[in-house]
């Protein structure tokens, strides 16, 4: 009786291991660029251009507190020698201070900047990832890759489909 069941277990095997191949290599996945897509959206360069005004709006403050700044250190430089030692420590101290701000002004005025990017790309992203999500349900795809930052070095173009030509279709 073991070695009927043996048998059996030898000459089922295989066929579930072929089973398991043929159902394997039908899985199919998609795969495209997220930077691609958005830079082939029509909203893109209007966003591009609203974050160019904002990026513009704090390279303009950057530059009149550093003239400010520029201004003030060339005053102390010609004065320095005139004044009174509590009076140098005091304006040396005013410059430091005012330095500091601006180092300060210039890393918030960039994570500002990082951040009003992520926000206005927002709705757009998440627009994309639903056509992407319409797209792979349409071509009953398993999954769908996003292959910026090297993320896919290998795709399989057997079992692979490239949706971004669908995706600027749908995007225009």
């Amino acid at each position: 009786m073991k070695k009927i069941i043996v048998a059996l277990m030898m000459l089922v095997a295989p066929l579930m291991l072929m089973a398991q191949n043929e159902e394997a290599k039908s899985i199919r996945f998609g795969y495209f660029s997220l930077e691609a897509a958005m830079k082939n959206a029509a909203e893109y360069g209007r966003i591009m251009h609203s974050l160019e005004e904002l990026r513009a709006k704090y390279d303009a403050e950057m530059a009149r507190v550093t003239e400010d700044f520029n201004a003030k250190y060339e005053s102390f430089l010609e004065g320095q020698k005139d004044f009174a030692p509590s009076i140098r420590n005091k304006r040396q101290a005013e410059l430091q201070d005012l330095m500091q701000k601006n180092i300060a002004f210039k890393a918030e005025s960039e994570r500002l900047l990082v951040q009003a990017r992520k926000d206005a790309l927002a709705p757009l992203t998440q627009r994309i990832f639903g056509i992407v999500q319409r797209i792979g349900m349409a071509r009953g795809l398993a999954f769908v890759l996003n292959t910026d930052n090297n993320a896919a070095p290998f795709l399989h173009p057997a079992l692979a489909e490239n949706l971004n030509d669908a995706l600027t279709e749908e995007l225009k």
